[in-house]
């Protein structure tokens, strides 16, 4: 992850006339040719020539930093560490090549998912050079992504305070706003989206939560997004902050966030028609949580968003108002050890149409199957279940009465399947009765 124009950092490296004054003319032309062959962008050919410097001279830094620096633009993040970490066995304690080295390093370990490694070579670089933009950018990175947020900002400002135009720290600068604003700043950047009243003089909580949702509805690019749907953006839907420097952003008025929220809303509502489902069921659709995705008004939530956004990828991310809310992995594996428990204490499980079947013969409702007749219902969704029955030998004729219709059904098609004896179950079809009342399904005993 690069933060700084490492085009230009390579160039400067690769150019610059060694200060060492090598001796060697061989190396000094290896070296000439390898520098111009990296400038008209020959990878690998600057790589196999600044290979062949290295069997001239294996210490010599500016080699294994060339070498690394053609590494690095071919994604060889391997070779790029070892050479950087073979310059650094060479590189004076006093070169400001030093903290640039270690932030290479860190940018190589940030790229492999090594954050913790990653830190250490950033902090490393500041040590040797506390202004290396590139370490700052990459050690707020890091800090940021660990929950530090408010750390994280304090870290781009430093960058920025270097660099003022550093588009990446001051992008995830922006970004952080809503989290390290003081109640001042805050009202101040309310103030400036026409959200509150220019005389307000304290923040309270419905502000901070307005200025969040409109400060992500222009990281969602929300100003661009009016400008593409509507032939003139009205004035009051957006403000210019920094007018006239090089930091200029428009921003989200008050105005122009409801007015955004309103045209997203329509424009999904479009999209999911377009998708064939009802007028009647669009405001009833829930992310896969469950969550509705319309709000009250017509505009979407904030999942909603991110459904919204799914459909415009052609993907489904939604249920309809049938639909159940899918199980979590966490819950599947509950589940399936509690299907484990239960074939272990002696249960058999049954289909649906096998329920129908047991209910047919007895005329036993489920409640009454559940209470004495040996039936488990294990719940999966709101409208899945996994039914078994107790089919362990030994088990009372009234308890196992479930299991000896269901066996019978089977044993029919698969005559392997052997049907228990059951006296209570005999009994009740020579007299030919139903062991439960039609009427309400208990048991006629």
């Amino acid at each position: 992850m690069h933060y700084l124009n490492r085009t230009l950092i390579y160039s400067l490296l690769l150019c610059a006339v060694s200060s060492s004054g090598w001796a060697q003319v061989p190396l000094s032309a290896c070296l000439e040719q390898g520098k111009k062959e990296f400038s008209l962008r020959d990878f690998n050919n600057a790589r196999n020539t600044f290979q062949r410097c290295l069997s001239i001279d294996p210490k010599n830094t500016e080699t294994l930093l060339s070498l690394a620096a053609v590494q690095m633009k071919t994604e060889d993040l391997n070779g790029a560490r070892a050479s950087f970490l073979e310059a650094l066995k060479h590189i004076k304690r006093s070169s400001p090549y030093l903290s640039y080295t270690y932030s290479m390093l860190g940018d190589i370990a940030l790229k492999q998912q090594q954050n913790k490694a990653a830190l250490t070579y950033y902090n490393r670089s500041l040590t040797y050079n506390e202004a290396n933009v590139n370490s700052l950018v990459g050690k707020g990175v890091i800090i940021e992504s660990q929950g530090d947020k408010k750390g994280a900002a304090k870290v781009y400002e430093t960058a920025l305070a270097v660099e003022p135009l550093n588009i990446i720290a001051r992008k995830r600068l922006i970004a952080l706003e809503p989290i390290y604003f003081s109640d001042e700043e805050m009202l101040e950047a309310m103030k400036q989206r026409y959200a509150v009243e220019p005389d307000k003089k304290e923040l309270t909580k419905e502000d901070r939560e307005l200025f969040a949702k409109i400060h992500e509805a222009e990281q969602r690019g929300g100003v661009d997004y009016l400008k593409s749907k509507l032939p003139l953006v009205p004035q009051d839907y957006t403000a210019t902050l920094f007018k006239g420097t090089d930091f200029a952003r428009e921003v989200l008025t008050l105005n122009g966030y409801n007015a955004l929220q309103k045209q997203v809303g329509q424009d999904a509502i479009n999209v999911f028609q377009k998708m064939n489902i009802r007028i009647q069921d669009i405001f009833k659709l829930r992310d896969m949580k469950g969550n509705k995705i319309f709000t009250d008004k017509n505009t979407l939530t904030d999942s909603g968003y991110l459904v919204y956004n799914e459909a415009l990828q052609g993907r489904k991310a939604y249920l309809l108002p049938n639909e159940a809310v899918p199980p979590t992995q966490a819950f599947l594996e509950k589940v399936n050890k509690r299907v484990k428990e239960l074939k272990e204490s002696g249960y058999t499980e049954i289909s649906r149409a096998e329920m129908a079947l047991i209910k047919q013969q007895t005329n036993c409702s489920e409640k009454t199957m559940l209470k004495n007749l040996g039936l488990y219902i294990l719940p999966v969704t709101t409208n899945d279940k996994r039914y078994f029955v107790l089919s362990r030998e030994g088990s009372s004729d009234k308890k196992s009465i479930s299991w000896y219709y269901v066996a019978r059904y089977r044993n029919r098609r698969d005559p392997s399947v052997k049907v228990p004896a059951n006296k209570m179950a005999e009994m009740y079809a020579s007299l030919n009765y139903k062991i439960c009342h039609a009427g309400d399904g208990e048991l006629m005993e």
